[in-house]
């Protein structure tokens, strides 16, 4: 059973009285943080670095400060519609209105099946049976939990590829579309290192999610963490990318706002 919707008359006082938990959907960002290999022709995406510029010392006695250098598309991070060609028209990163990135979330769990199959795609039955158990998606955020979270560690275990490329869960080209032209959220979440498939690039229309959501005017956040956390419903979501002036995108950090305790909730 899910938890009753949180409607606090003080958000300060229910954060003290334990009244809800947030929980950090973010993955820690570092030089080991997986990135994906892009096909041929498309240009790599630079891994996180940092640059030291002062720490302690006489380039500052009193500070320790660094320089960051990254691709804005590492870790978790969020897909601004711009980031793919069917998307130019919906703005970039800078351009996503604020009550956009704070919203309700619901969760569908294909763990079992992914576990079976790691190139498990979720299709639109799958969609449709959540919403007969649990009611229409809202207009906010869905998220995909796959388990592949427990794989973010390692970067050959979270690509998990072959000589025919990534295997890891994603979404059938249907299915993408229909989020994207019959749903009513505003973005899809997943804990894989892009929101499509790990096989998408040889689909008949290659990356179905970034094209059709994307091009819909809605978002991507990647590289989830503590999904297994949530409940099905119930979780009020703050996405927080940088806002990036002609960004297609920015490392987020994504917190969700459960009620209660989290250790009751599953």
């Amino acid at each position: 059973m899910n938890p009753p919707a949180l409607q606090p008359s003080n958000w300060s006082d229910a954060l003290v009285s334990g009244a809800f938990t947030v929980v950090d959907l973010t993955a820690q960002l570092s030089s080991a943080t997986p990135v994906l290999p892009l096909p041929e022709g498309m240009a790599p995406i630079p891994r996180f670095e940092l640059e030291e510029l002062a720490r302690y010392d006489e380039r500052g006695e009193t500070s320790y400060q660094n320089g960051i250098h990254t691709g804005e598309h590492v870790g978790t991070h969020f897909d601004a519609p711009c980031h793919w060609v069917t998307g130019i028209e919906h703005g970039d990163v800078s351009q996503v209105p604020v009550e956009r990135l704070v919203g309700p979330a619901v969760v569908i769990d294909k763990s079992a099946e992914v576990a079976r199959d790691p190139d498990y795609l979720l299709t639109v039955e799958d969609v449709r049976a959540w919403e007969r158990a649990h009611g229409t998606l809202p207009a906010g955020w869905l998220l995909y939990r796959t388990g592949w979270a427990a794989r973010s560690h390692d970067q050959d275990l979270f690509l998990n590829a072959d000589d025919r490329g990534p295997h890891t869960p994603g979404v059938t080209p249907e299915c993408a579309r229909w989020l994207a032209e019959e749903s009513d959220i505003v973005g899809f979440g997943v804990e894989t290192v892009g929101t499509d498939a790990g096989q998408a690039f040889g689909f008949d229309l290659a990356f179905p999610v970034h094209t059709h959501l994307l091009g819909a005017g809605k978002y991507g956040i990647t590289q989830l963490q503590n999904l297994d956390l949530l409940p099905v419903t119930g979780t009020l979501i703050v996405v927080a990318p940088l806002p990036i002036v002609g960004g297609s995108g920015s490392p987020a950090r994504v917190l969700a706002l459960v009620p209660g305790n989290v250790s009751e909730v599953n």
